[in-house]
């Protein structure tokens, strides 16, 4: 396991909202990052289609990960996530990767796709870099 394998390994475990809706890495390196979701009933909305808020997470998860292969601290500051098409079962898929990393952002683009390899959704998310020994103040405190 690589250095930054371990150390996104030990952040995830921390993670619990990635936890409860079944969301599991399944790869990451430098500025890349591929999470997965197998569809269970809790992910589907009352359609019977997996949930956008559940792809929307899925999303979240990957392009945050890729943003912290560079070990700093960052938060969500924007985002955009087109749903093309859906799917009721089986596993979707997030490729993230970052396109630009600055000094206090991060631009990180991710498509999800299903089972048959189709485009799910596609999208663009932003990350600010925040100070560390902040947020684990923050997190200390609770």
């Amino acid at each position: 396991m690589t250095e930054i394998e371990e150390r996104i390994r030990e952040r995830e475990k921390k993670n619990g909202f990635m936890r409860h809706n079944f969301i599991e890495m399944e790869s990451v390196e430098r500025d890349r990052a591929v999470f997965r979701l197998t569809i269970r009933p809790e992910s589907k909305n009352p359609y019977g289609m997996v949930h956008g808020g559940a792809i929307y997470t899925l999303a979240d998860n990957a392009t945050g990960t890729a943003a912290h292969t560079d070990g700093r601290y960052y938060v969500t500051q924007t985002s955009a996530l087109h749903f093309l098409r859906n799917q009721s079962e089986g596993t979707v898929q997030a490729t993230a990767t970052v396109r630009h990393r600055g000094r206090s952002t991060v631009l990180t683009a991710v498509d999800i796709t299903g089972d048959d390899g189709r485009l799910i959704a596609t999208g663009e998310f932003t990350f600010f870099c925040v100070d560390k020994d902040i947020i684990d103040a923050k997190v200390e405190k609770k």
